[in-house]
């Protein structure tokens, strides 16, 4: 005991000298943080060889008469920890298996989420330090969809009570740390932090634990991070297309397949990404085989297709009043790769086609008061178009390509158009002038969520960002840590939308308040679907899985 109070004592002050970064004395805090007033930088502790031997023996001498566990972390301070823990064990005779966890999935070779091999013993979690417990918990997640059972977290530093990791407590998950903050106090003048916790990933799941169900396609493409075909419901089904060209219609109730399409070719190893729309008892998709097809909602039978495309990633849109479907449509030719056609909707007869230079991945959306459909193109323009007849009425040039649907608002009389630039624009519906514009970090995948007189968006700069629609004003924005691809989407007075951290977020759309958090061991890069009837919420994520949910009483 007398050595092992000698060793932290010793790594106490080391840590003091080493790791501990102030605003005042670091410009990068300065300029990248400003509301931090300090940090620990372990990394300048745990790739040195003597801090890392020292660390390893601390956890020799308390676990080594432990029973059989193994133990595992999340890339990338568990990667020294976790490997001098195995040689320390090695080198007492004592055999240790370990693993590590992925941010994200790999996008290449194997394609794996977790390196090493994951046993059937209880699992210790390597960490360096805790705060909110966000990354502890992620990991926590991943390996519970895996069937393992984590027992204990092992890290060098907690930076508040333990009673503040009260989801770590139900789970009767043990928590050890060698060091809190209020060891500090008397050197570096901190303490347990007590305030509540920015991105707290101790805030409750709003679902029940359980998924009334869970369906997962076949041959999950994970070099595609970005959004694919995301579902929808209709009557008693949820419609959606995977990777491997199948669309499927499952029943809402128990997810079983109500019935499937295949699609059989596609193009660079894409084949549904659009996602569907309904028209009385039809459904609608793209695919990368250059098809619009409408099958039968009730048997899967196809009703009509239309062909004149060579690629189609865009999503349709469907204006009933008029009985026409409009879809963005790619080519493989020199001046003319992109395009937005009127289709009618009962016979697959085209009515008009409008033809841009750039492919248009885009996908339209109508306005029914003011009979006019918009679509963005990856040339960097918005257009808008005369529904029934497919006339220019004017065109915008944004920052950037636009990849997803524009937002109209009739009851404004503005369109809000988002793409790859760092600006968002509210334009007049009639004139295409600027009504109002916001900047964000970077720009986005996603269509933009109105709500009364604010606008809600997500971002590749890992934000959500929420403005006032007709002035521009900023009203609050939230940083998930990950970037997003997902649109919003609101449900009984809160917003929902996934990131690439695979967390699903519950806000509130006047403050931004996080009031749920849902995890997946996949990124969510499209937005969720809700069924009123039944209540449930149905969350995709890009490994073209669909969890069924319903919110706790």
């Amino acid at each position: 005991m007398q050595m092992k109070n000698a060793s932290l004592n010793f790594l106490k002050t080391e840590i003091e000298k080493q790791c501990f970064e102030t605003i005042n004395d670091n410009e990068i805090l300065r300029q990248s943080f400003p509301h931090m007033k300090w940090l620990f930088d372990f990394r300048m502790m745990i790739l040195k060889s003597n801090y890392l031997n020292l660390i390893s023996e601390i956890f020799w001498e308390k676990y080594h008469n432990h029973k059989p566990f193994q133990i595992g972390g999340l890339e990338m301070a568990a990667i020294p920890l976790v490997s001098a823990i195995l040689m320390k064990f090695h080198e007492h005779g004592r055999e240790l298996n370990g693993f590590i966890i992925r941010k994200s999935r790999k996008k290449t070779g194997l394609l794996k989420m977790i390196e090493g091999e994951i046993t059937h013993e209880p699992i210790i979690l390597i960490d360096d330090l805790i705060n909110s417990g966000s990354s502890i918990l992620r990991q926590i997640d991943v390996l519970d969809q895996l069937n393992r059972r984590v027992d204990e977290i092992f890290v060098i530093l907690r930076f508040r009570d333990k009673e503040h990791y009260s989801f770590l407590q139900e789970k009767n998950i043990v928590l050890y740390s060698l060091f809190e903050l209020d060891d500090f106090t008397d050197t570096l003048f901190i303490s347990n932090l007590k305030e509540s916790i920015e991105n707290n990933q101790g805030i409750q799941n709003p679902f029940e634990s359980n998924p009334v169900w869970y369906f997962q396609g076949k041959s999950p493409n994970y070099f595609f991070v970005f959004p694919k075909s995301a579902p929808i419901v209709c009557g008693n089904k949820v419609f959606f297309g995977t990777d491997d060209g199948t669309f499927f219609a499952l029943g809402t109730d128990r997810g079983d397949i109500q019935w499937t399409y295949k699609i059989l070719f596609g193009s660079q190893g894409k084949f549904i990404f659009s996602t569907p729309a309904v028209y009385k008892d039809l459904v609608i998709f793209g695919s990368y085989d250059g098809n619009l097809y409408a099958l039968d909602q009730n048997t899967g039978k196809r009703r009509w297709v239309f062909m004149e495309a060579d690629w189609i990633g865009s999503s349709p849109c469907v204006a009933e009043d008029i009985k026409m479907v409009f879809i963005g449509l790619e080519y493989g030719l020199f001046k003319k790769q992109g395009g937005v056609s009127g289709i009618n909707v009962e016979t697959g007869e085209k009515i008009w086609e409008f033809r841009s230079e750039k492919l248009t991945h885009g996908s339209p959306a109508y306005s029914k008061k003011f009979g006019v459909v918009g679509c963005g193109s990856n040339d960097s323009y918005f257009y808008l178009l005369d529904a029934k007849t497919g006339k220019l009425l004017w065109k915008f040039e944004t920052g950037g390509e636009i990849k997803y649907a524009p937002c109209f608002s009739d009851e404004y009389g503005v369109v809000v158009v988002l793409g790859f630039g760092e600006v968002v624009y509210v334009l007049d519906t009639k004139t295409g002038d600027i009504v109002s514009k916001y900047t964000m970090g970077f720009g986005g995948y996603s269509t933009p969520l109105i709500v009364g007189d604010k606008v809600v968006c997500s971002s590749f700069d890992k934000c959500v960002h929420c403005f006032d629609l007709l002035t521009g004003t900023p009203i609050w924005k939230y940083d998930t840590g990950a970037r997003i691809f997902a649109t919003p989407i609101m449900v009984d007075n809160k917003i929902y939308v996934g990131s690439n951290n695979a967390r699903l977020y519950q806000m509130d759309p006047s403050t931004g308040t996080v009031t749920g958090i849902f995890h997946t061991r996949e990124r969510i890069v499209n937005k969720i679907a809700y069924d009123p009837t039944t209540q449930r919420y149905f969350i995709p994520t890009f490994a073209n899985e669909i969890f069924a949910l319903k919110l706790k009483k």
